[in-house]
């Protein structure tokens, strides 16, 4: 691939794509000879170039134009202190900074271009596009502690496997990520290549906003983190939407939320990947069912070989990062070019299932206890949207369970029926005829709602 535009402006294809955020819509056809930089792009040729924007519109752009001109594009969410940039900047040694609305920065290197608002139709611009040179993409990764790590890509590695045809004629895509992480550029990527119309989240919107505007763009394809995917359907407006497939990624996709979206959307295909900032796209699943097939592991993916070793899921693939950057880089991959994507899986029935991070597992007693198995058993009660299972240090154990439960109906808990301590103890006892003992939470509560991650992951904390 020679870059992001060109393999979107390929010959023979017109310009059928288009970027809907909530401020505006823009045409592809409309960059063919015109600009939203405001600046000349040959002036940043070679250059590495920090992209501090506010508006997923305007990184989407940005990469539409500046790929293949650029050295070096460094994605940093929106979510990035001052100090965090800098420190960012220093990592990758950027030496151009552009930037959008109210980003606050301070010890950048180099210029700083502020783009002004991209509500605006593309300017015409009498540059040309001159050849091109691979830039290297620098992504976060979404940890929830201390600095993120910059994981170095190129296009080839993000872009090369994904299909250039859309799945569907009149498709259009959305997502609930932000498309400066791993999964949101994923959807980003399959829609400029392809050609087709893409619905781009915004953090200002309330879900139930976000499901109405994709609805009105006709969204057909969608994708989220599984939480991404609960909050959508608590939200009561999941209706708006009439997909024909949705797709999970992220976290664990249990068999309920599974369950419960093929309910809510009876002519979609309902499907779910793995993939990893470092590792990339694994696999896709889409028959309906949580885990994956354990005939993955001879080959289930094109260009990807896996394993399960010490009880992890192993990827190797051309789509692997090139490695990471900043003052201790390190290497990503084994000698045998497997990268230990820290998830427990367990083979069950010709079928592995995740368990969850190998940094997750909660200790009571010497005995292991994995949230996510846990959070399935509190998740199949109808009566519950989400759930976070987490440790509280104990003198004796060391660790014990406890629970937070968001249910589906708040006012459940406080009808004479249905008294939150009669649904805690039921949630109690259902845990009990299906788990060992040690698994049991010791507390449980009922919560309004559990914090996300700016990623749309569950927050949270260290086991």
């Amino acid at each position: 691939m020679t870059s992001l535009w060109d393999s979107v402006a390929r010959a023979g294809t017109s310009f059928k794509g288009a970027l809907h955020a909530a401020s505006g819509t823009v045409a592809l056809a409309e960059l063919e000879t015109g600009s939203c930089l405001g600046i000349e792009r040959e002036a940043l040729r070679g250059r590495s170039v920090l992209l501090a924007l506010r508006e997923q519109m305007s990184t989407a752009l940005a990469l539409l134009e500046l790929d293949g001109i650029a050295r070096r594009l460094v994605l940093c969410t929106p979510d990035l202190s001052a100090q965090r940039l800098a420190e960012v900047a220093a990592s990758a040694n950027t030496d151009f900074t552009l930037t959008d609305g109210s980003v606050e920065l301070s010890g950048t290197p180099g210029p700083v271009h502020r783009l002004r608002s991209l509500q605006r139709r593309p300017m015409p611009t009498p540059s040309e596009r001159r050849e091109v040179s691979a830039s290297e993409w620098i992504l976060l990764t979404s940890g929830t502690t201390g600095a993120p790590k910059l994981v170095a890509h190129s296009l080839a590695s993000l872009a090369g496997f994904l299909p250039r045809q859309p799945p569907e004629p009149d498709s259009v895509w959305s997502t609930f990520y932000d498309i400066r992480r791993y999964g949101g550029l994923q959807i980003y990527l399959r829609a400029m290549l392809s050609g087709c119309p893409l619905v781009l989240s915004s953090p200002a919107e309330a879900t139930e906003e976000f499901l109405a505007r994709a609805g009105a763009h006709g969204v057909t394809h969608i994708s989220g983190t599984p939480s991404h995917w609960r909050r959508a359907l608590m939200s009561g407006a999941a209706g708006r939407l009439n997909p024909r497939y949705v797709r999970l990624s992220g976290e664990v996709a249990d068999q309920v939320v599974l369950d419960q979206l093929r309910a809510t959307f009876p002519g979609a295909r309902v499907g779910h990947a793995f993939a990893s900032t470092e590792a990339g796209v694994a696999f896709e699943v889409d028959d309906g069912l949580a885990g994956f097939p354990a005939a993955f592991l001879n080959g289930g993916a094109r260009g990807v070989d896996m394993k399960v070793e010490d009880g992890t899921l192993r990827i190797r693939s051309q789509r692997i990062s090139g490695g990471y950057l900043g003052a201790t880089p390190a290497g990503l991959s084994g000698e045998d070019g497997y990268v230990d994507t820290g998830d427990l899986v367990e083979l069950q029935g010709g079928r592995y299932y995740f368990r969850g991070r190998k940094g997750g597992v909660i200790n009571v007693g010497g005995l292991k206890v994995y949230p996510e198995e846990v959070e399935s058993v509190l998740n199949a009660d109808p009566r519950v949207r989400m759930s976070l299972v987490r440790a509280r240090r104990n003198p004796i154990m060391g660790a014990v369970v406890v629970a937070d439960v968001v249910l589906n109906d708040p006012d459940t808990a406080t009808r004479a029926e249905g008294s939150a301590e009669g649904i805690k103890s039921e949630l109690l006892q259902a845990c009990r005829q299906a788990l060992p003992a040690h698994k049991v939470p010791a507390m449980l509560r009922l919560v309004p709602t559990l914090e996300l991650s700016a990623a749309g992951k569950l927050v949270r904390p260290d086991a």
